[in-house]
């Protein structure tokens, strides 16, 4: 025992080990909804999937911490790209998540664009930026959801352009639903992700209307128009899903429709995400389980597109990093790399949770 103890080969994977089960812990108690969300992915993805997360948690907790203080917020800001700097030069500080970041980093090739595009993200929310049309919303969607999406691929080893594209569609396409979802909380926090110009098009002062948010037919007529482009962008996705392996096609449908169906509550209750939020009950999950696993027997029509312009930086971040060696791999089939859907749709939920109580 006292020579396994000493075998420095054995120190680095008890400390690797440590070091997991600490960013297990964290997201445990801090961000449930990936913790159940994780279980569902195979061990080998699992954990480093709680790394990723992990430092995810504790850079938007850092920025949370300081809201209302642009000082401390560009201080906080600055020290989570030093230690990002520092785990891609191999030498993190002394914190379980970083170290645990640090090996995913080297183990999977992972882009470092993936992560700075996170907390541009957490930046842009932090600053309050404006975004005055579509593709000012689909930049900050690419960078915090397309980006899971993106990183998660990677950890599967789905790094081809057209798959990493497929999954950032997805994640841009949860994102929009949840902006439709969450317009009122948004607007009582000071928040507006709807885009500027639209809402001008139908004669409502964007800034005016933060001041006392009220639902109308014309707010209607933009929400629609927003759940009309996640639409799109989910049948894009579609396309992706239907050139996978049959055994990956219900797991990734049943996240898809189960998500998008959350656009069709808003819908339900004539649009109105100002005076309460949509929740799609549990009843209509399950009635909706057995249609969803049928249209993973049906193989829609592969139409290929590319990425979205907002979202290509990612897509090309990940192409470029790929191994030669990961590219055979992607040949020979991608059965279960690309449950990444699980994941992505735990994160998408707590982020937006922790948002609303800003």
């Amino acid at each position: 025992m006292l020579q396994a103890m000493s075998n420095p080969m054995h120190s680095s994977t008890a400390q690797a080990a440590a070091d997991i089960a600490a960013c297990r812990d964290l997201l445990r108690c801090g961000s449930r909804s990936f913790y159940a969300a994780s279980f569902l992915l195979p061990q080998r993805f699992r954990d480093p999937a709680i790394a990723l997360y992990a430092f995810c948690r504790i850079a938007d907790d850092a920025i949370d911490c300081v809201e209302g203080d642009p000082v401390a917020q560009a201080a906080a800001l600055a020290m989570l790209y030093d230690r990002l700097d520092r785990i891609y030069d191999g030498c993190p500080i002394d914190d379980p998540a970083d170290r645990a970041l640090a090996d995913v980093v080297v183990r999977f090739a992972m882009p470092k664009r993936l992560l700075t595009a996170l907390l541009e993200g957490f930046e842009w929310d932090a600053e309050g930026r404006r975004y005055e049309d579509l593709s000012g919303i689909y930049d900050y969607s690419a960078r915090v959801a397309g980006t899971v999406g993106a990183m998660m691929a990677t950890l599967m080893g789905a790094r081809s352009e057209e798959l990493v594209a497929r999954a950032c569609d997805l994640g841009v396409a949860m994102q929009l639903t949840n902006i439709c979802r969450d317009v009122g909380e948004d607007a009582r926090n000071g928040r507006l992700y709807l885009p500027r110009a639209w809402m001008r098009e139908v004669g409502i002062e964007p800034d005016e209307w933060l001041k006392e948010p009220v639902f109308n037919e014309a707010l209607a007529s933009v929400i629609q128009r927003l759940l009309d482009a996640a639409d799109a962008l989910y049948q894009r996705s579609d396309a992706g899903i239907a050139a996978l392996p049959m055994g990956c096609r219900a797991g990734i449908n049943a996240a898809r429709y189960l998500y998008s169906e959350i656009g069709r509550q808003v819908e339900r209750q004539g649009l109105d995400s100002i005076s309460r939020r949509a929740v799609v009950p549990p009843q209509r999950k399950l009635q909706l389980l057995a249609p969803i696993l049928g249209k993973a027997v049906l193989s829609p029509r592969y139409v290929p597109a590319p990425p979205l312009e907002e979202t290509r930086f990612l897509v090309d971040a990940v192409v470029a990093a790929t191994p030669p060696q990961s590219v055979a791999k992607q040949a020979a089939g991608v059965s279960d790399r690309v449950v990444w859907v699980a994941e992505l749709f735990g994160q998408l939920e707590e982020r937006q949770r922790v948002l609303s109580m800003r």
